[in-house]
């Protein structure tokens, strides 16, 4: 633990002080932090009766290596509600964990083994499973500190694995009470078949390419019909985009209302190559505008052909096997891969003269999400989950509002899936996973679906049983997540207390894998909703608005980029880039950028401390505070509009719009108008400095407040500084940390509307005379005249001339109600109902700057002709590159530019 010793006296305060690193250096602080929460227990929920539990659920992150950036943006926008809320004082908790994302780690160590020059099946499952769980140990590991690293402050008491014991009891509940339900059945259908993993996956596990291909027309032999001319062939053309599954056709179809065919109905074809007979069929599933308006029927390789295949009672034929390449029934292609195949029989029915035409076609090729390989539609013996009665409570919870989905528009995105919802595949073919919990008797052939495992058949009394050797989707208990990790199926005390759960973020991308799931399972299984808003985030992209890949060399890693530039720098530039349900561009620049604010942070505070070492009033509450001039009034009346507006920002899941109010406030206002403005009230009286003391405290120490949920390290850091140095006494601290101070809340008569408008009319009055200064380049040391008709705000500003004298470096200034005539020789600005006037004599030699601006028109119209007599000259023109002809021409227009306002400056210094 940390101590917050006692501080004898001012002369050792100031000591510390001046030994306070001039730069904030994170390295120095983020594990101190993070081991003091963390020990100290300000990760658990803090019991309070009062108000309903905050609960989180964390998207457990797959166990198949290191954490990337979207990961990040989800710890970190997850960890500043958390955050939020425990300052608020809700019983806040965040259950984290990690999912064994099946398919995804099997591979992945399948490939290590590979590299080892051996595989699964050499091993055997017993040891191939011990391998994966040495990778999942480490990993499991690796990334628990990652997390760390990132602040975030889940209880890591209730960390859990979609492996663990419990979870793994929770699934067999799930699966035995479903399959008691009928609504998990096991049967032949068409899946999707991924040929390198050798295991089904589900339809979201299909991504669709748009990919060049062909649409292959080809003629199929008619049978010769009784009684009709010897010697010719009719034929029937239909149109495919995969020729190698011809060989697996038994049937071809047309839609019944299509004239063109009505007369085929009922007759036989010839299947090309194989010479297999197959009728002509009429189904309504037939497209008459695709094609030829007649197609083939494959039902082994097809989902519609499956269908319309179960519709007629046709035969089912494979010719492509579970490896990708062709079966015997595939005749003389036997042995081939499906594409080598496909290949050779074009060219064999180009010989026969059985091609029409080839067309080039775009075809929306699915391909594994795991591993990119094109994906092979087959009939396979498989478990699935039935659906449409999960579905409709979850469809109507948020169409009746039990559940508010963020931003708003995918709540249509949601709706649509489900009502359009297809049976589940939930078998894999695969070892690492929950091995499917189902028992089948050698002898009797009993299927038994069970809690525990089965020694002895309960129909026959049998010992010779055996399991069934695929697992689970991995989905299959991550959409068990937020109940089972709660300790479900047991009624345990974390149940009945934080389920449901309060906000479930994630990335738009799972909607269906995972988040609609989870609403399914915990309507069914818990009897109400698993939380009440789902806030979906977007894609973080490099600068450019690409997808990050290995393959392009863009992708940022995280841990990097908190080493060179600190967590809270990645955090806030995650946070303020986004906005809900939307793509975010993580630009290096705004990395360093909020490097830069963390330090701003530091400084700004180091300041504040160093300045007011010697006023010991502590750091008093806002409704305390007892402004006396009228910049203290304005900042106290922003920082309480600050709290209600970030506030409401944030229950509004509005966190990269909070953000970034709160750094416009503490780098502008806070820093480059009060602290400048501090400077002067601190040379004033004991009043004035007691005062000016007070609200810089004060308002450090609501800023803090509010930067912590998106800034931990930092805010951490100089709050104790401030507490330390301020309030000498911990007791007298609000909280021993800034993890669990309360959050701030406004101060409606703090609220200051005159103060804000008179103040906004004093910024804008300095700002454009310094916006002179700059213009007509006076030296920063050099003071200035400021004549001012100041009209009805003459009391006003006169009352502020200190401020303006030392703000916009100038002499005192001279005020005025108003001016008649003007003054010469002098620059006129405005603000507002102000009229300003610098005289240029005090500023500069007018003659020597005026003699100045001469040569510099010459040399510039000098470049202008040059450039002209380039451009002009047709042959570089024609024979130049084009971006140097390009470049050329902006080099113009700059030098254009550059002409015009010098003649502007140099006609207002003659006026």
């Amino acid at each position: 633990m940390i101590e917050q010793e006692k501080i004898a006296s001012i002369e050792e305060k100031k000591q510390l002080l001046a030994a306070l690193p001039k730069a904030y250096e994170p390295q120095a602080v983020e594990g101190k932090w993070y081991r003091f929460w963390e020990e100290g227990g300000y990760f658990k929920p803090r019991p309070n009766p009062q108000r309903p539990p905050f609960v989180i659920s964390m998207p457990p992150p797959n166990v198949t290596g290191v954490l990337h950036v979207g990961h990040a943006l989800t710890a970190t926008i997850e960890d500043i509600m958390i955050r939020y809320h425990r300052m608020r004082g809700d019983e806040t908790l965040w259950v984290p964990g990690e999912d064994h994302a099946g398919i995804a780690t099997q591979a992945v160590v399948e490939r290590e083994l590979a590299k080892e020059g051996t595989d699964r099946h050499r091993l055997g499952r017993a040891a191939f499973l011990e391998r994966v769980w040495q990778w999942v140990g480490q990993y499991k590991k690796r990334i628990q500190n990652q997390h760390r690293r990132l602040g975030v402050s889940c209880d890591w008491s209730r960390q859990r694995f979609t492996l663990d014991e419990g979870l793994s009891r929770a699934v067999r509940e799930v699966f035995v009470r479903l399959y008691e339900e009928g609504l998990i059945y096991r049967g032949e259908r068409i899946i999707n078949w991924c040929p390198r993993c050798m295991s089904a996956i589900s339809d979201l596990e299909v991504e669709h390419e748009d990919t060049p291909g062909k649409l292959t027309y080809v003629r199929y032999p008619l049978k010769p019909e009784a009684g009709s001319n010897a010697g010719t062939t009719e034929y029937i053309s239909v149109a495919t985009t995969r020729p190698e599954t011809i060989l697996g056709d038994t049937a071809v179809a047309v839609n019944p209302r299509d004239e063109r065919y009505r007369a085929l109905v009922g007759r036989t074809a010839i299947l090309p190559v194989i010479g297999r007979e197959i009728p002509i069929i009429a189904d309504e599933a037939v497209e008459m505008g695709f094609g030829t308006g007649a197609v083939k029927v494959t039902p082994f390789h097809d989902p519609t052909d499956f269908e319309i295949g179960q519709r007629h009672g046709l035969p089912r034929v494979q010719v492509i096997g579970f490896d990708g390449k062709m079966t015997p029934e595939a005749g003389p292609y036997a042995g081939l891969d499906r594409f080598e195949a496909r290949k050779k029989l074009v060219e064999q029915l180009q010989q026969e003269g059985l091609i029409v035409k080839i067309e080039d076609y775009t075809v929306p090729l699915g391909h594994c999400q795991r591993c990119n390989t094109v994906i092979e539609p087959l009939v396979s013996k498989q478990w699935f989950v039935h659906m449409k009665p999960l579905a409709t409570p979850a469809l109507n919870a948020v169409k009746y509002g039990q559940i508010r989905i963020l931003p708003e528009r995918f709540t249509k995105i949601y709706c649509d899936w489900l009502e359009n919802i297809h049976d589940w595949t939930i078998s894999r073919q695969l070892w690492w996973g929950h091995r499917i919990p189902v028992w089948y008797c050698d002898d009797c052939g009993e299927t038994i679906a069970s809690r525990e495992d089965v020694t002895r058949c309960p129909h026959c009394e049998s010992e010779r049983l055996h399991q069934d050797e695929d697992v689970l989707d991995t989905w299959f208990s991550s959409w068990l997540w937020p109940f089972s990790t709660l300790g479900w199926p047991d009624d345990t005390p974390d149940l009945r207390r934080y389920y449901p759960t309060s906000v479930m973020e994630t990335g738009y991308d799972i909607i269906f894998f995972w988040v609609a799931r989870m609403v399914m399972a915990g309507i069914h299984f818990m009897g109400t909703i698993p939380f009440r808003v789902i806030y979906l985030h977007g894609l973080v992209r490099d600068a450019k608005g690409e997808k990050m890949s290995k393959s392009k060399n863009n992708v940022v890693d995280p841990i990097e980029v908190m080493d060179q530039y600190g967590t809270d720098a990645l955090r806030f530039t995650l946070a303020t880039s986004s906005t809900p349900g939307n793509d975010m561009k993580l630009v290096p620049e705004r990395i360093v950028g909020n490097r830069n604010f963390a330090n701003k942070i530091w400084n700004a505070s180091r300041f504040v401390l160093t300045a007011t070492a010697e006023i010991e009033d502590g750091v008093p509450p806002l409704e305390a505070l007892r402004p006396r001039t009228l910049a203290d009034r304005w900042i106290v009346s922003r920082i309480s509009q600050l709290i209600s507006d970030v506030t409401q920002l944030i229950e509004e899941f509005q966190f990269g719009e909070a953000g970034r109010r709160i750094h416009e406030f503490f780098w502008t206002e806070y820093c480059d108008w009060y602290l400048e403005i501090a400077k002067v009230q601190l040379q004033g009286d004991a009043k004035a400095r007691k005062t000016t003391a007070a609200i810089l405290r004060a308002v450090l120490d609501t800023s803090l407040r509010l930067l912590h949920p998106f800034m931990p390290f930092v805010t951490e850091e100089v709050w104790q500084h401030l507490y330390r140095f301020s309030e000498p006494e911990p007791e007298r601290w609000p909280a021993p940390a800034l993890i669990v101070a309360p959050w701030p809340q406004a101060v409606p008569a703090a609220k200051d509307e005159e103060a804000e408008e008179d103040f906004a009319l004093l910024q804008e009055l300095i700002t454009r005379i310094r916006d002179a200064r700059n213009q007509l380049g006076v030296e920063p040391a050099r003071r200035i005249q400021v004549l001012l008709a100041a009209g009805p705000k003459l009391a006003l500003l006169s009352e502020q001339a200190p401020l303006i004298e030392f703000l916009a470096r100038t002499e005192t200034p001279r005020f005025y109600e108003r001016l008649e005539p003007k003054p010469q020789g002098a620059m006129g600005l405005l603000a507002g109902p102000v009229e300003i006037y610098l005289p240029l004599a005090g500023m500069f030699d007018v003659e020597k700057e005026l003699a100045r601006l001469d040569k510099e028109i010459a040399r510039t119209e000098q470049e202008i002709t040059r450039f002209q007599a380039r451009l002009a000259n047709e042959e570089f023109v024609k024979r130049a590159k084009p971006e140097v002809v390009e470049r050329e021409r902006e080099r113009l227009s700059e030098q254009e530019e550059r002409l015009a306002k010098l003649r502007e400056r140099r006609a207002a210094l003659s006026s």
